[in-house]
């Protein structure tokens, strides 16, 4: 083929930019509508359970866990979604359990390293690899990072707290 038949068989294949507009608003809505068929019901499902002592009864029976890592026993919940769905799935809900600016940080962090495992270690077995150890690895990484977190973030706290003692900055 010659090189001008090259560039019109090039030229002809890419649409119009109203049309590549219509096709990302298209897929960006639809996509949209997944993430808000999954999050409002999560969210709305988490504030409902705030109002019960159940939320309450299962944070304490997971407090000790995720208190390993500074976060409240509701979190867990936000584990969950996040292991078993995806991100946005965590943060509905995290978003009414009104976490401090560390505990979300913490579990950014570790959702970050371990979201979405039953899928991503349904695709990584379809590779050859070995999706089940991965996916224990990215738990284990997760436990890791966390733990780290918490413990530097100690640090921080016992830091400022010396550094205010300290006459003249109180």
């Amino acid at each position: 083929m010659s090189d001008q038949g090259t560039r019109d068989a090039a030229e002809e294949s890419i649409p119009d930019v109203p049309t590549r507009i219509r096709a990302g608003l298209s897929a960006g809505f639809g996509t949209s509508l997944k993430i808000i068929k999954v999050s409002v019901p999560l969210y709305v499902a988490v504030t409902l359970l705030k109002g019960t002592p159940l939320l309450d009864l299962l944070g304490d029976v997971f407090a000790p866990v995720m208190g390993i890592f500074g976060l409240p026993g509701e979190a867990a919940f936000a584990f969950v979604a996040a292991f078993l769905l995806n991100l946005y799935a965590a943060i509905a809900v995290i978003a009414p359990l009104h976490l401090t600016p560390f505990q979300v940080t913490q579990c950014g962090l570790m959702m970050g390293i371990a979201h979405n495992l039953v899928v991503e270690g349904g695709v990584l077995s379809t590779t050859g690899t070995r999706g089940g150890v991965l996916t224990v690895c990215r738990l284990l990484i997760a436990c890791a990072a966390g733990m780290l977190l918490r413990g530097l973030w100690s640090l921080w706290e016992t830091a400022a707290a010396w550094a205010m003692s300290l006459p003249g900055l109180s």
